[in-house]
């Protein structure tokens, strides 16, 4: 900092009154003139950048849109109708037969079930004796619940807390032992006797409030004497295995290590930590290919294939009893039943599934999936409309690319009138991409065998609007001929593999948006136009800095000079007065 005499004469104009510093900052912002026309370039620069990078993202869609027409899959897709939607639903794969085809369902396919012996839980009470054995805890298949129920018009009161010999005694008492109860631990079934074998026992009111001659399996017989119609007990799925309520119960042969099989497929076992639900889900989540579960209503155990048709399910035990213990080793085998049908009033044909496949059927891509016994006309074509959904994306995406580069070409005018330039107004590269690609979509192709009529887009009914670069199907009759007419010549005209329209596109396409492409190397010399700009400013910026330090140097020397003389004459005048 310069200083004379204790004076800072960095400060502006403290010695000469001259405010030399703002002269600085107006000679650093005259030298800095060219950055406003740089800026300016470097901002169109950047637009135009920005605004490839939209194109190259058109094109991408447009090539994605060419690719689709390009897959000779495709013009191999089939449409497959029924007749009757109840009856059965059709699909066909690519390239599958066509025709007509009827199809008559004699009846469905049913999956194989494999029953197990009924009575497989415990009877309620196995020593008879009903004194300890409460309603609530007594083991029925269905929860008792406490109220009132009606015996030949009398009510009996009922508690689930009450003893099943209790409820005998009320039942007695309120029919005068007119109706009397007993159990059978063999059958594990109750009966209700008449004292007068020729009076009929009359069950039930619409006034009870109790369900346990439900529970007890008791209805009315127009007899003298009730039994229930099958066995009170069932399984408990919630204890374990050891204690689970079985007529059996089972063991895993110690160590915890039980074992059968289920169609070759081995279920591990422990008979005193494993729940029998848990030994259920076990079977259901295996690759035994079976459902279990517990038939509660008929008192035994079920496996049901999980596909349909007259297959059979094989059983073993292997460590322990389990299968002997659910009644499933001595259970029998509900045959399945296969998909019987004919086709065109042919023989007798038969799936193991409700699903027909070629496999089956001998039609070749046809898949009939059967809901019903019945008739129904199965109707195979080639999908057109896929095809002609395709096409209109491509001519979307196509319109989409050529728009943009139109709209940003053009000049407009501003609020002053005056002429303002598009985005790519001049610009080589954008104004060959619109040109060429539409001489790429609209020039006929040259292939073997196809007919001038279908080698180019015109033969389709696509066509310029005679406006601009855009197409438009103007003619979607011509467009249906080809396809239901002439689907071959179709597919030549887009998928030839040298010569297809959508295949020379895709490369097109490629060339210009891909990474090597020319909109790609166009961009990046764009970037490097607007790095330069970058590092002009930055040089000239550096030199303003250099400048404005040499100015701000200049005029402090002359403040210290100016100051020297000042303290002079004041010197000069002291001594001469």
């Amino acid at each position: 900092m310069a200083t004379t005499s204790g004076v800072d004469l960095s400060i502006a104009g403290l010695a000469t009154g001259f405010d030399w510093k703002s002269v600085v900052s107006q000679l650093a912002q005259a030298e800095r003139a060219p950055e406003l026309l740089w800026t300016r370039s470097q901002a169109a620069l950047n637009r135009k950048n920005s605004a490839f990078t939209n194109v190259k993202s058109y094109l991408t869609q447009l090539q994605t849109a060419a690719k689709a027409l390009k897959d000779p899959a495709l013009y191999d897709s089939r449409s497959a109708q029924s007749s009757s939607a109840t009856i059965a639903t059709a699909a066909s794969a690519a390239g599958g037969l066509t025709g007509n085809f009827n199809f008559n369902i004699s009846h469905l396919a049913t999956a194989a079930a494999f029953n197990g012996t009924g009575s497989a839980s415990q009877v309620i009470s196995p020593d008879g004796d009903l004194s300890s054995v409460t309603v609530g805890a007594a083991g029925f298949a269905t929860s008792a619940t406490g109220g009132t129920f009606t015996i030949n018009g009398a009510q009996v009161s009922v508690a689930t807390t009450d003893s099943l010999q209790s409820v005998f005694d009320n039942i007695a008492a309120a029919t005068g032992n007119a109706v009397t109860a007993s159990y059978d631990s063999v059958a594990d079934k109750i009966t209700l006797t008449s004292a007068n074998p020729a009076a009929e026992i009359v069950l039930g009111s619409a006034a009870d409030t109790s369900n346990f001659l439900q529970v007890a399996k008791l209805y009315n017989n127009a007899g003298g004497s009730v039994t229930s119609s099958d066995t009170l007990g069932r399984v408990n799925l919630s204890e374990t295995l050891a204690n689970a309520d079985l007529k059996t119960t089972v063991t895993d042969g110690g160590g915890g290590s039980g074992e059968f099989k289920v169609n070759g497929v081995a279920i591990n076992f422990n008979s005193t930590t494993d729940t029998m639900q848990n030994v259920v889900d076990r079977i259901n989540g295996s690759a035994a290919g079976v459902s279990a579960a517990y038939d509660i209503a008929n008192n035994r155990f079920v496996l049901t294939n999980k596909s349909t048709g007259d297959t059979g399910i094989a059983l073993s035990d292997v460590t322990g009893n389990f299968l002997a213990a659910t009644g499933l080793a001595g259970g029998a085998l509900v045959h399945g039943q296969n998909l019987v049908y004919a086709i065109n009033g042919g023989p007798a044909l038969v799936s193991q599934g409700n699903t027909i496949d070629s496999s089956s059927s001998g039609i070749a891509g046809l898949s009939v999936t059967a809901l019903a016994a019945g008739t129904t006309g199965i109707t195979v074509g080639s999908d057109t409309s896929s095809i002609t959904t395709n096409l209109q994306n491509f001519i979307t995406a196509y319109n989409n690319v050529q728009s943009y580069l139109t709209s940003n070409a053009a000049t407009s005018t501003d609020a002053n009138a005056r002429v303002v330039a598009g985005t790519f107004t001049g610009d080589v590269d954008a104004g060959n991409l619109a040109t060429n690609l539409r001489a790429a979509t609209l020039s006929p192709v040259s292939i073997t065998g196809l007919s001038a009529t279908l080698s180019q887009l015109a033969g389709l009914g696509i066509k310029s609007n005679g406006q601009d670069n855009t197409i438009t199907l103007a003619d979607s009759p011509a467009l249906a001929n080809a396809l239901t007419g002439n689907l071959s010549a179709v597919k030549k005209l887009f998928a030839d593999t040298t010569s297809g329209l959508a295949v020379k596109l895709d490369t097109f396409l490629t060339n210009a948006a891909g990474d090597s492409g020319t909109l790609t190397a166009h961009q990046a010399a764009l970037t490097k136009q607007s790095k330069s700009i970058d590092t002009q400013i930055a040089g000239l910026e550096k030199q303003i800095a250099t400048d404005a330090a040499y100015w701000s140097r200049s005029f402090q020397a002359m403040e210290t000079a100016q100051a020297r003389f000042t303290q002079q004459l004041t010197s000069l005048t002291k001594q001469f007065g």
